[in-house]
């Protein structure tokens, strides 16, 4: 069989939900970044296997599935065999409205507002790990983005209707996403998405004998509705969005969830380090943009290879000198 090629960003949530899915069933795919912040995926050869522009998107064969539900669909489809593991019940089974339900309700959140709203208006946000630069950052990269798409509709006319659409989706979703009053008011249907996931929670731990293992959203199986939820809490996390929604006694059973995902092999493995975005965004762009700039010598590359290993081991140095300092701090007022 031909192989799996998938093309996505770490951070983005779309990329997160198709991931693991795939370490879910085990299988085996060659994964590409297609780096965000470098625009990478405005790049033509990219615009060219997806004209929105967007993350993810699988190869398999002659086969280009270009969005997120439609990628787990065809993975779920196409690899039947009973060594893997199956996301879905079968259709007919008393499993299968519970799981699509939950699915399609999950997947409706409106995450990239949630996203983009929580960097552009963090007073919305308690213990967010987005760092504070990224409020302006993301102001000018959005301005900087416009322009680079009318640039490149002008240089690549066979991608001039993707360019200037995607131009349009861009203006458009900086407006809702800017609008604080819209912000509130999908926050509030987050609230209540999570109520119903609470209560569904709580069926199944009634439902399960006190000796056998705690169940998962729909049943004693892992999900694609439960890859869903996973990923999402994760982002809510992230975002600085899980104090408002979970914990200290409100909804306990997502509280407990939550726990239980964060243990679970697959999804260690996908997003086990993905919230720590020092390591995961901005050292790997930066060594893209040296790696890009660079000759294709081989002592040029291992030069870059060098420094950018270096930074990486001098930033682990001073977090851990950093902390030791903080340490010694509270130790000295203790004492006085």
């Amino acid at each position: 069989m031909a192989p799996l090629v998938l093309y996505h960003w770490t951070q983005s949530f779309s990329s997160q939900k198709v991931r693991l899915a795939i370490a879910e069933k085990a299988l085996k795919c060659e994964e590409h970044d297609v780096n965000l912040p470098l625009s990478e995926h405005n790049e033509p050869w990219f615009m060219r296997l997806n004209s929105s522009g967007e993350v993810p998107v699988l190869i398999h064969g002659e086969n280009i599935i270009c969005e997120a539900t439609q990628i787990i669909d065809y993975l779920e489809a196409t690899f039947v065999d009973e060594e893997v593991p199956r996301l879905m019940p079968e259709e007919g089974s008393m499993y299968y409205p519970r799981v699509q339900h939950y699915r399609e309700l999950l997947d409706s959140l409106p995450m990239d507002a949630y996203t983009h709203g929580c960097i552009l208006h963090p007073e919305l946000t308690v213990d967010s790990m987005i760092p504070a630069y990224a409020t302006s950052r993301i102001r000018s990269q959005i301005s900087n983005t416009e322009s680079e798409l009318k640039k490149l509709a002008e240089e690549n006319p066979d991608l001039q209707d993707a360019y200037i659409a995607k131009q349009k989706r861009l203006k458009s979703k900086l407006l809702d996403h800017d609008n604080i009053k819209y912000l509130k008011k999908i926050l509030d249907e987050l609230e209540k998405v999570l109520d119903q996931v609470e209560t569904e929670l709580q069926r199944r731990n009634e439902e399960t004998p006190e000796d056998e293992n705690p169940p998962w959203l729909c049943g004693d199986f892992f999900s694609l509705a439960d890859v869903s939820l996973a990923v999402t809490l994760h982002r809510l996390k992230f975002l600085g969005l899980a104090r408002r929604n979970w914990g200290n006694g409100k909804r306990p059973n997502l509280e407990a969830y939550y726990d239980r995902v964060l243990k679970r092999k697959a999804f260690y493995k996908v997003l086990g380090h993905v919230n720590n975005i020092l390591i995961s965004a901005v050292l790997p762009t930066a060594f893209r943009v040296a790696k890009k700039r660079a000759p294709r010598v081989l002592g040029t590359t291992l030069l870059v290879s060098m420094l950018a290993g270096m930074g990486y081991l001098a930033f682990m140095c001073l977090r851990k000198r950093f902390a030791n300092m903080m340490l010694s701090i509270r130790t000295r007022q203790n004492y006085f």
